[in-house]
């Protein structure tokens, strides 16, 4: 990890990425419409290759052939979760996916090493999250939209840092 980790600076101000949902079904399948439709599938490479970045030594390089190998594995991953997630809300009749219904997901599929801190982050993201809103509330919703906009860039990073800070953390023994 980088030295500009802080465990207790832990910063929940915005996610790290968002999913847009993709019509697969489309009559109109041309080779360029394909091109485009595989670029919406995948994760950002300058992102992918940031995350990467963070995790090794600062004079590693990383060559273009693996950061777009970790690209197509990631979103990967991301689809097949956010499908067992998508499919229990269909099941209970639901038209949104939400954060408990992905970490279901990463549990029921076997990722019980990741559902447990990702369950923590989000359940710390949501507390934190209330606590923004309430404390904007008792302002009389006065926000300064600079300084949100100067916070939001400059926590980008922090986010992504904070989940992997979460990702490494071991789940707790259950034993007792």
């Amino acid at each position: 990890m980088s030295s500009s980790n802080n465990n207790n600076h832990l910063n929940y101000s915005k996610p790290i990425f968002s999913l847009k949902m993709v019509d697969n079904y489309s009559s109109e399948a041309s080779p360029s419409n394909d091109v485009a439709k595989e670029q919406e599938r995948l994760l950002p490479i300058a992102n992918v290759g940031r995350i990467m970045k963070q995790i090794l030594p600062s004079n590693a390089k990383i060559s273009k052939e693996a950061k777009e190998t970790m690209q197509e594995c990631v979103s990967e991953f991301i689809g097949f979760v956010t499908g067992e997630a998508s499919e229990k809300c269909r099941k209970e009749r639901r038209k949104t996916v939400n954060g408990d219904d992905v970490c279901w997901a990463m549990g029921t599929l076997g990722f019980d090493n990741y559902a447990g801190p990702l369950k923590r982050y989000l359940d710390t993201y949501r507390e934190l999250e209330g606590d923004r809103v309430n404390n904007n509330s008792n302002q009389n919703n006065v926000i300064n939209n600079n300084d949100n906009q100067n916070r939001a860039n400059n926590n980008e990073e922090l986010m992504e840092e904070n989940f992997l800070l979460y990702a490494s953390d071991k789940p707790p023994n259950d034993s007792g």
